[in-house]
């Protein structure tokens, strides 16, 4: 998330102040409540742990249309205004659509709501219109614009182009867009964003005024600009490889790539697809008929409910059955136990979980094909060491024929309340897919300060055969990303370090000045990397000095691609960009330094 002003930018021209705060009790005050709505995710009923059946309705916050549903528009607009800016509120929410086409819909989305198509193919369901993301709510400014998705939908936009203006956490995926796509609020205000994954879109992508933004597995019409960090892989009608200027980094393939599961109906019955792995992947997967993957009955999932305890979804877990949890906070006072191979845990509209007393939320074991994808964990008021846990430690099983998947599975440490983890994920399990992640030490919001909201580390990796496509992880005290695998792989990192930094003593790592963003452990002797970006502004203290963004020992085996750094605004300085090489950042110039390859 990246600092900004309230003044409007010229395309390509990058923020350089901070963003004002918006409370938690401020964004709750914002918020009306919404009428005509059944329910809201704090009111859902208890269940007992013996009620276990496969299957069941998906709550009241789950909002089903087909194209004969009266007043969709009223209703879209009524969740809107709820959510709008609800950036801290406990209101979640998923639009589906079944197949059909549907006219004249504009569905605008605020926070923590999510909207999908119900067919097997984006272009099953279309709508005449757009789905709009902007910033009216922030002054134009869309670098808050966090938690809220679009899925399986085909879109004619009735201005031929339709605005995604959005920043972390904010996933458009499997989405075909019959037009273009802007991703900069009107008046091209900052944005600070984001990812983009097996979509076509027919038209030209224009980033404007985006900052960052990684397209995997797509096809785009065309690409008219970028400000600093623009990377591609496996994304046909992509631009060439030109980084630093433009800052396109182009990889011609995905090195593997497994979609993330989604709902769908089939015969009138919900079913979870789960599509198959892809090696050396190009371009969408569902363009030739009905995707390659495998369908599951709801029936094979328990539908859990807001109020269910962690007892009971591990008896369901126990019992052989996947996990779809529907919107609303899930507080556990014991982890989350993901046991069985080729187990599913999908969230629907932002489904977020709340460890209250220190444990860890979700750990798995060292088996196949886990999937993991589509909820929000949140640190709670107890220090947990870790929050999510890939594989136990020392997990060594091969796992390359069929890994576990983490997609759209985003970790906040305060923000929303006071929060606190030493270690946000750690993944224990080799060949583990990472694929768009946003873990975040919140830098405004409730519960927020140098030690309220404590989180040394954001991601540590000790299993062997990793590949993160998709990273961004923000403001920790000490390492963002930690890579202790060998073999390890990470396509686009957006990372910021903390602005709350005291003084330079708070962020002395031994003899270097600063914690780097991304850290390769000394005994790595293979792993590689593509478009990696790192950013200080350190407001409390501004003459902080960062020596690198990047640290890495040198080995043959060990590459980067395409780095850079960038001093906003001259809060805080970087000396250099990886290990010490590099130009240093340069005064209150919002410039980046890069390295195009290292060593």
């Amino acid at each position: 998330m990246t600092p900004a002003s309230k003044e409007s930018p010229t395309p390509g021209q990058p923020a350089v102040r901070r963003r004002s705060v918006l409370g938690a009790a401020a964004a709750a005050a914002a918020a009306p409540t919404l009428l005509g709505l059944a329910g809201t995710a704090a009111a859902a009923p208890r269940r007992t742990p013996h009620a276990l059946p496969g299957g069941g309705d998906l709550g009241p916050n789950v909002l089903v249309f087909d194209p004969s549903t009266p007043g969709i528009q009223a209703t879209l607009d009524e969740v809107f205004k709820k959510q709008e800016k609800a950036q801290f509120d406990s209101g979640r929410y998923a639009l589906l659509f079944k197949p059909g086409t549907y006219h004249g819909l504009n569905a605008q989305l605020g926070f923590y709501t999510s909207i999908a198509g119900l067919g097997l193919s984006p272009d099953d369901t279309t709508i005449n219109g757009d789905v709009t993301v902007d910033a009216g709510w922030f002054d134009g400014n869309a670098t808050q614009n966090f938690w809220r998705s679009a899925e399986n939908l085909a879109l004619v936009p009735v201005s031929g182009t339709n605005r995604w203006a959005v920043a972390q956490a904010a996933p458009f995926r499997r989405m075909h867009v019959r037009g273009g796509l802007n991703l900069a609020p009107a008046g091209d205000g900052w944005a600070s964003g984001g990812y983009l994954a097996d979509s076509r879109i027919d038209g030209t992508v224009e980033p404007r005024s985006q900052q960052q933004w990684y397209t995997r597995d797509s096809a785009v019409g065309g690409w008219s600009n970028g400000v600093w960090n623009m990377v591609f892989s496996g994304v046909e009608g992509a631009p060439g490889q030109t980084f630093p200027n433009p800052p396109y980094t182009v990889l011609d393939t995905t090195p593997v790539s497994r979609e993330k599961p989604f709902l769908h109906i089939d015969g009138g019955g919900y079913r979870v697809f789960l599509p198959e792995q892809r090696t050396n992947a190009r371009g969408v997967t569902w363009g030739n008929g009905t995707p390659r993957g495998t369908s599951l009955p709801l029936s094979q999932f328990y539908v859990a409910k807001p109020g269910d305890s962690a007892a009971t979804l591990n008896q369901a877990l126990a019992q052989g059955l996947h996990l779809l949890l529907t919107p609303g906070i899930y507080h556990l006072d014991q982890p989350i136990r993901v046991t069985a191979a080729n187990t599913v845990v999908l969230g629907l509209g932002y489904a977020t979980l709340i460890p209250d007393n220190g444990v860890t939320a979700l750990k798995t074991a060292d088996v196949d094909g886990i999937r993991l994808a589509g909820f929000l964990i949140d640190a709670g008021p107890v220090n947990s060491e870790t929050l999510l846990e890939i594989g136990p430690a020392g997990a060594s099983a091969d796992h390359s024929a069929n890994p576990t998947t983490v997609q759209d599975v985003f970790l906040r440490i305060g923000g929303a309340g006071p929060g606190k983890a030493t270690t946000s994920i750690v993944v224990n399990s080799r060949h583990t897919l990472i694929d768009h992640t946003w873990v975040w030490r919140a830098d405004h919001g409730d519960g927020v300060g140098w030690e309220t909201n404590r989180a040394d580390y954001g991601i540590r990796v000790n299993g062997d055969d990793v590949l993160a496509t998709g990273l961004f992880v923000e403001h920790f005290n000490k390492y963002d990303v930690q890579w202790y695998g060998q073999r390890g792989r990470t396509v686009f990192l957006q990372n910021e370090k903390a602005y709350d930094a005291p003084d330079q003593a708070a962020v002395q790592d031994g003899d270097i000045k600063g914690y780097a963003a991304y850290k390769v452990a000394d005994s790595v002797t293979t792993h590689e990397a593509w478009g990696l970006g790192s950013y200080c502004y350190y407001n409390v203290d501004p003459g902080i000095v960062q020596h690198h963004g990047f640290a890495a020992p040198d080995a043959p085996g060990v590459k980067f691609h395409d780095l850079l750094v960038v001093s906003l605004g001259g809060k805080g300085q970087f000396e250099r960009v990886i290990n010490d090489t590099g130009a240093p950042t340069s005064g209150s110039t919002t410039v980046p330094s890069t390295v195009v390859a290292y060593p």
